[in-house]
């Protein structure tokens, strides 16, 4: 019997849209907890190629959404690791895997390989960029997110460059220090599960003509109380002029900079500097008995709700590094100390404690 055969005796979909599915590729941007249940679904209903890019290694911390890997994948990179395990389940399909993290050097190459992209990242750079390389390769692209209880799901540049785009939604990113990512303020595994099947569901849609896809349209669910709605999107007549329109304007562009993290750096980095003659200081943002405990480097703790009173401790410092859990809080005390300190360099460490153990 075809492992396929349900698909294609539903009414609607038949042997037509099973073969657009095999003839069709797909490339995932991120084998996280959007990406991993994306991918499974992806695979199974018979993508016939799909390529898996992500540059991140497995940690413990994923395995509560990142439903591909287990203990035994600790430590190993996730897109080897992902390709691996769906090319032995489906060895029928091309999968590749590219161990690598997405930039305005690669990016444009590898999308165009592919007929469609699927973007679970989980950060702003990374969503501008593949958004602005979409528009200018014309590929269609899946979108997800989520933020604690709540996910969203929509597809942008379904019909090339007149269609609706990540832009047209957020022109501009948020103030970094604004949204949290799972390291700050949590996730239950599902939640993400959920939201990647929907962009899998989505990709197939539109893959294989079958259904109405969301095009135009953002869906909108909330974990909690299993509600959900969608709205109508138009298009933004702010967000063309902020796109890049070539690929060398989109090598031009300075995401980090655009989204408002050059104000970061990280633990190796700050290793480097403490250990000269210059005055420089490592501030801890958590708050007092937070978990887990730091004491692998010379700092001091200053929670954040108390930084704005005690600034004065600061003041012999020409450079001050801020640390917190994941590097959230340490971007808003950033903001805060800059108000006081304008002369000063003051960074925030990317990561926070969480990527100091991972490393």
């Amino acid at each position: 019997m075809d492992r396929f055969e349900r698909q294609y005796i539903l009414p609607g979909f038949g042997t037509t849209s099973q073969q657009k599915l095999r003839d069709s590729s797909v490339l995932i941007i991120g084998a996280g907890g959007l990406g991993c249940p994306a991918l499974l679904y992806l695979s199974a209903a018979g993508i016939g190629k799909i390529g898996i890019v992500d540059g991140d290694v497995v940690s413990v911390s994923n395995l509560n959404r990142q439903v591909l890997f287990g203990q035994e994948h600790i430590g190993l990179g996730k897109a080897e690791t992902a390709a691996s395990i769906i090319q032995e389940k489906y060895a029928e399909i091309t999968v590749d895997a590219y161990p690598f993290f997405l930039n305005k050097e690669n990016i444009l190459e590898l999308i165009s390989a592919y007929d469609l992209i699927v973007d679970g990242s989980d950060n702003f750079p990374s969503r501008y960029l593949v958004n602005d390389a979409c528009m200018i390769t014309g590929k269609p692209l899946v979108f997800g997110a989520i933020y604690q209880n709540e996910g969203q799901v929509a597809i942008f540049n379904a019909k090339g460059i007149d269609s609706i785009q990540y832009r047209d939604l957020y022109p501009t990113p948020p103030a970094a220090f604004e949204v949290p990512n799972c390291n700050e303020t949590g996730v239950l595994g599902v939640l993400p599960g959920m939201i990647g099947t929907m962009m899998a569901a989505e990709a197939i849609k539109f893959l294989s003509g079958f259904g109405e896809t969301l095009e135009d349209k953002m869906l909108f669910y909330n974990l909690l109380n299993h509600g959900s709605y969608q709205i109508q999107l138009s298009k933004n007549p702010d967000s063309e002029s902020l796109r890049p329109k070539s690929p060398q304007e989109l090598l031009q562009m300075d995401y980090e900079h655009f989204c408002g993290l050059d104000i970061q750096t990280d633990w190796e980095s700050v290793i480097e500097i403490t250990k000269r003659d210059y005055p420089s200081i490592l501030v801890d943002v958590r708050a007092y008995g937070e978990q887990p405990e730091f004491d692998e480097l010379n700092h001091v703790q200053i929670p954040l709700d108390e930084l704005g009173n005690t600034s004065h401790q600061l003041e012999p410092y020409q450079q001050i590094f801020l640390f917190c859990q994941s590097g959230t809080r340490s971007l808003k005390a950033v903001n805060m100390l800059k108000k006081h300190y304008p002369d000063k360099m003051i960074q925030s460490i990317r990561g926070g404690i969480v990527e100091y153990f991972r490393k």
